[in-house]
């Protein structure tokens, strides 16, 4: 495809305001609707580039009815969609075929019917299905924390178009961040997955295993990335695009090139210099929260090793000191979040079967 690049999100809303919306208001008069690019991929998130057209992308999106319109009117309105849409938007195929291995391609048809990359769900069936709980009613601590912060993320990144039910806006506001002591309870895991590993990367070094001491500085720093997530309050993709997530923190002009050169030194010696200005600068933006009295922000000697740490636990521990929620009091101490104990891409995917490890069941 030779034509410029339309971000996803763009190229989407392109598609409901001048194709789908048309359709819906001639051929379904009065229908209450809302509509929006929600859920996975890289355009939801803004970090689609021309690389991601070649599967899982094109004009998308969801279109979600009440339960009674959704009962009656989803098969009309995807026949109807399918041969009414155009065959593109701004040179892009409407038309979606697969893969061998199932993923979307937009394939070139001239003309209808179209295979098109519209699904029609209710809200509260939809955020169900991709959280694992229903948000429309109490959200309990557990619920929170057992989910994958990226699947967070997809229900309020991306963009809604239209919100005529009037439900889809609200929801994805509640859901925006974790309440306050949900939060705290992962800042304090966070420190402690720091606490767990910080002398190590100096140690493996120092006893000639050089592959070991990057291994674990790479695990460090990226410890570090998902700390100052929670800390700005931004909830954290998955792997693919973490680091791309956090060079739009607030914090990333600072820490970036810190962590960069953890990852660029040849000796552990020269690692630690750079890892450890990077705990400091973490430090200081913790004290800046205010969520606990002011902690040292230096570091310090790992006994009487020439190993130098923050002493991360002092953190986790005295923000785990100032929850007061019982139920988040009475989760598993230390464990934290999904994401904070697996990092397995099919874990991650199929989390809801293990869901009971925090539910207690």
């Amino acid at each position: 495809m030779n034509q410029a690049f339309i971000p996803g999100l763009e190229l989407s809303q392109l598609l409901y305001e001048e194709s789908v919306r048309p359709i819906l208001d001639g051929k379904f008069t009065g229908l209450v609707h809302s509509a929006g690019l929600l859920g996975p991929g890289s355009d939801v998130l803004g970090f689609d580039t021309p690389q991601s057209t070649d599967h899982d992308w094109g004009p998308r999106l969801i279109l979600f009815l009440r339960k009674g319109d959704h009962e009656s009117k989803r098969d009309p309105i995807e026949q109807a969609l399918r041969r009414e849409l155009p065959v593109e938007v701004r040179g892009y195929p409407t038309n979606l075929g697969r893969h061998e291995d199932g993923t979307a391609v937009m394939v070139r048809v001239g003309g209808g019917p179209i295979d098109h990359g519209v699904t029609i769900h209710t809200v509260r069936g939809w955020m169900t299905d991709v959280l694992g709980f229903d948000p429309t009613g109490e959200i309990r601590p557990a619920d929170w924390v057992s989910v994958p912060e990226n699947r967070l993320l997809i229900v309020t990144a991306g963009r809604v178009f239209h919100d005529g039910l009037a439900t889809l806006e609200p929801l994805r506001r509640k859901l925006r961040y974790y309440p306050t002591d949900v939060w705290l309870y992962l800042m304090s895991a966070q420190w402690r997955r720091i606490a767990q590993e910080e002398p190590f990367m100096a140690r493996c070094g120092q006893a000639g295993d050089e592959l070991g001491s990057r291994l674990i500085a790479g695990r460090l720093v990226q410890y570090l990335v998902r700390l100052c997530c929670l800390m700005e309050r931004r909830y954290a993709p998955y792997v693919k695009w973490l680091g791309s997530a956090f060079s739009r923190l607030d914090c990333a002009s600072d820490l970036a090139p810190l962590l960069t050169r953890v990852l660029e030194a040849d000796s552990w010696e020269e690692r630690q210099t750079w890892l450890t200005a990077a705990y400091e600068l973490a430090a200081r933006m913790h004290n800046a929260l205010g969520i606990t009295d002011p902690l040292p922000a230096e570091v310090s000697p790992f006994h009487r090793r020439p190993f130098m740490v923050i002493r991360a636990d002092r953190f986790a521990n005295a923000i785990r000191a100032v929850i007061r929620n019982p139920e988040v009091l009475a989760l598993p101490e230390h464990l934290g979040g999904w994401d904070q104990v697996v990092d397995s891409t099919d874990a991650l995917g199929y989390w809801a079967r293990f869901r009971g490890v925090w539910a207690g069941g």
